[in-house]
């Protein structure tokens, strides 16, 4: 009866173990993790990996000493490899249920078994409204400033459009008043008009026989002054006759320059031969400004020569 006792009590610890998570069949390594805040982990709540169960949560205890840290305890299948940058990440479900997640990372450098993993803690679903939520209300709250902003001007648009509602309503009288002294001032003026256009009628009617007698005085200084241009004229014609028919008659010097070519011819020789000199002048200074001058055997020298060096060059550049 004590064997069977032993036997149901050992079964039951096995079984209740089993049901905990625990694998008596398989080798497990454990690791640590350190939360600020486990949210109601427990005992036996299952490590996952890509939402398959590797392991359970074996212990939770709090350090006082690193200011009341809660320093998590798992039991992972020693099959499974874990890296230094291994990171265990503390999941929450819809439910409540917690969980921790291992995220593997690079295996590069292997982390050994009772070694500390890197924690984190899974943004849940308030998390996840409070950081989208923030946003939307920092975009509300620059939408209320925003219409608030506009509510104001509107009310100082309405407070302007009152004050010019009032002034138009001053407008009407202050017009019939303008219109009024207007209409006054142009009565004045209509009579100062009329007076100035009667008095500038009677200066006219005064001035007509003045005005006939200044045209009169003008028509006759016109023919008198139209006569003496006539005789002026005449006395001139007459001149030019007299001096015509002295230079058709050829016994006088003038009529000779007009009818004789000799004094052209003798001038057209003079004026080529200053040229000439002028020519030879300008090529033979020294012909004229040497202090006894030079021979005329020498110039007609230096007039061959000059005529030689001359056909030289021509031929040189032919």
């Amino acid at each position: 009866m004590g064997l069977f006792a032993t036997i149901a009590i050992v079964m039951l610890y096995f079984g209740f173990n089993f049901l905990k998570g625990s694998d008596f069949l398989s080798t497990t390594h454990k690791y640590y993790l350190v939360f600020d805040n486990v949210d109601q982990l427990a005992v036996s709540n299952p490590v996952l990996i890509n939402g398959y169960a590797v392991g359970r949560v074996s212990g939770i205890r709090i350090m006082q000493e690193r200011h009341n840290k809660v320093l998590v305890e798992i039991d992972i299948d020693s099959r499974i490899i874990l890296g230094d940058t291994t990171k265990g990440i503390l999941n929450s479900d819809f439910l409540g249920g917690k969980s921790i997640l291992l995220s593997i990372g690079s295996t590069a450098k292997k982390a050994l078994p009772k070694d500390t993993l890197r924690a984190e803690v899974a943004k849940g679903i308030m998390d996840v409204f409070t950081e989208t939520a923030e946003p939307v209300a920092d975009n509300l709250s620059t939408t209320l400033r925003k219409f608030n902003a506009l509510l104001d001007n509107l009310i100082k648009i309405s407070q302007q459009t009152d004050q010019m509602f009032v002034k138009l309503e001053q407008t009407p009288g202050l017009v019939n008043g303008t219109l009024a002294t207007a209409q006054k001032e142009i009565s004045e003026l209509s009579s100062s008009f009329k007076t100035t256009s009667a008095n500038l009628n009677s200066a006219l009617s005064d001035i007509k026989p003045t005005l006939q007698n200044f045209r009169e005085l003008s028509d006759s200084l016109k023919r008198l002054q139209l006569g003496q241009a006539v005789r002026q004229t005449n006395q001139s014609l007459t001149k030019l006759n007299e001096t015509l028919t002295r230079l058709n008659k050829g016994d006088n010097t003038m009529s000779k320059l007009m009818t004789e070519d000799t004094l052209y011819v003798n001038l057209n020789k003079l004026l080529m031969k200053l040229d000439t000199l002028a020519y030879h002048f300008d090529t033979n200074p020294k012909h004229f400004l040497a202090p006894l001058g030079k021979s005329k055997r020498k110039i007609e020298r230096d007039r061959r020569k000059e005529e030689e060096e001359r056909q030289a060059a021509q031929k040189k550049g032919e």
